[in-house]
């Protein structure tokens, strides 16, 4: 059953500062997360994800059918999310990435993905981002949590995942 949308960096980033062999426990349990298909991704964050290295990184390949959530299967409100997927690129484009220079710390069009399909499923985004600083020029700057907060998806970081399934070293 599908609990959480996950962003690449909800894994790339933990992975960096949590290596693999240093906390094997709680890569182990993550995993099998993985495949009892707790996560649903898009192809886009799929493709993405296919880059992690090490034993996660293979885990995801190998449970690709678990993850990945596509267009025109049967099983999932897919015509909702594409709606979504539409609205936001049009609601948001001032601080989409590839609408605006490739401006650094702006939203890319494959993050909307996960945040589309997080309203369509009703379930929350796991990422590593972290809110922009009001103090910035936060309406030309805006990262996952600030457009999940605008479209009222619930935003969680890795440490609030692990919380949330009881994961502990």
């Amino acid at each position: 059953m599908k609990k959480y949308c996950l962003d690449t960096s909800g894994l790339s980033n933990p992975l960096e500062f949590m290596p693999e062999d240093i906390h094997p426990t709680i890569w182990a349990k993550v995993a099998g997360l993985i495949v009892d298909g707790t996560f649903a991704v898009t192809v886009e964050i799929y493709e993405e994800l296919e880059h992690l290295p090490g034993p996660i990184g293979e885990c995801i390949k190998g449970n690709e059918a678990a993850l990945q959530m596509e267009i025109e299967e049967e099983n999932w409100d897919w015509k909702t999310y594409v709606s979504h997927y539409e609205e936001m690129k049009v609601r948001h484009a001032a601080v989409i990435s590839e609408y605006n220079g490739n401006r650094k710390g702006t939203i890319g069009l494959n993050d909307l993905t996960i945040i589309a399909l997080a309203k369509t499923l009703g379930l929350p985004v796991v990422s590593s981002e972290k809110k922009t600083n009001v103090d910035q020029d936060s309406v030309k700057r805006q990262k996952i949590p600030d457009i999940c907060e605008k479209e009222d998806v619930v935003h969680l970081n890795f440490n609030d995942l692990l919380r949330a399934e009881a994961i502990k070293n």
